[in-house]
């Protein structure tokens, strides 16, 4: 019962108050013990590089998961109301509905105010590719992809790491998840964060399939092109280098019917609606209603565990 009150609890918290300040949250935490950790990583050597990158994220995931289920612990042996507390607040800072909406909103606004630098400025928050180069339509694709991609990443897969292995488990995948999006990259991090980037692969694998068949069935709430979700998704999900990537990315390409393009890597579904502002609006419709069908689906899942138990 208290994992029912605890995910109640968490998501009321990120619709109401969203995230907070990078100073207090866990987030930002995690991100300081990389960049430091990746300070003192050797240089040159790609072995020594790539077991060093696997004992980063080894240690990363025990520095955060380890103290948090003592604290959980501890706290459940003395007050039951603090353990529900602190456990949703902890859960909380793992996934992120508000905050994915508000900067995909920030980047729809700026460039509605034809404020095209200042809406690729704030892509930061949404992609890691350079967005200098990318016109109006592009930041568009960009922006649709990056909530396709993030309804896995930021809503989906917390949750359903949480629900398999409670509040630790969507904090190491939190934590795996921060350390791919920092040094999951070819290139300069080509070998230190190769083993980061396959584990979020691993963590995330059931996430993304999960999150795409939602976004089919987003598609056919809101009335938008489920059908064509559904084949799109089918035809075009391998297309990403990423192994998950493509599956919510290439289903909301269907439900909208629009061409998602990252050039010189690939094209996702047919370009037969034009790429308007509407179209992020759209896919804020999708994300939410995903969302809404994850929470649907977790307590349902955790109310059969509890009435399995009781």
């Amino acid at each position: 019962m208290d994992g029912i009150i605890i995910l109640a609890l968490a998501l009321t918290i990120d619709l109401v108050v969203g995230d907070p300040p990078t100073l207090l949250h866990p987030v930002g935490w995690m991100g300081k013990l990389i960049s430091l950790a990746e300070r003192l990583a050797p240089k040159g050597r790609p072995n020594a590089q790539f077991f060093y990158g696997i004992g980063m994220v080894l240690v990363g995931i025990i520095s955060f998961v380890v103290p948090i289920y003592f604290l959980l612990v501890y706290v459940s042996e003395g007050s039951r109301i603090i353990y529900v507390i602190v456990g949703a607040l902890i859960l909380k800072s793992t996934f992120s509905i508000r905050g994915l909406r508000s900067a995909a909103v920030k980047v729809r606004d700026r460039l509605n105010d034809n404020q095209l630098a200042d809406a690729r400025a704030g892509m930061g928050a949404l992609v890691s590719r350079n967005p200098e180069d990318l016109d109006e339509a592009l930041v568009i694709a960009a922006t649709v992809e990056s909530v396709a991609e993030n309804t896995s990443d930021s809503i989906v897969a917390p949750l359903f790491w949480f629900l398999i292995l409670g509040i630790p488990g969507a904090v190491g995948y939190r934590v795996v998840n921060t350390f791919d999006s920092m040094i999951g990259y070819h290139g300069k991090y080509e070998y230190l964060g190769k083993f980061a980037a396959r584990l979020d692969d691993v963590l995330n694998f059931i996430p993304a399939r999960l999150t795409a068949l939602m976004m089919v069935a987003a598609a056919f709430i809101a009335r938008k092109e489920g059908r064509a979700a559904w084949n799109i998704m089918l035809r075009d999900h391998s297309k990403t280098e990423s192994p998950n990537a493509g599956w919510p990315m290439s289903a909301a390409a269907g439900a909208l019917e629009i061409e998602l393009e990252k050039v010189g890597h690939y094209k996702l579904g047919e370009a037969k609606s034009t790429l308007t502002l509407e179209k992020i609006n759209s896919v804020l419709l999708l994300m939410c209603l995903v969302a809404l069908i994850c929470a649907v689906l977790c307590f349902s899942m955790k109310g059969i565990i509890y009435g399995v138990a009781s």
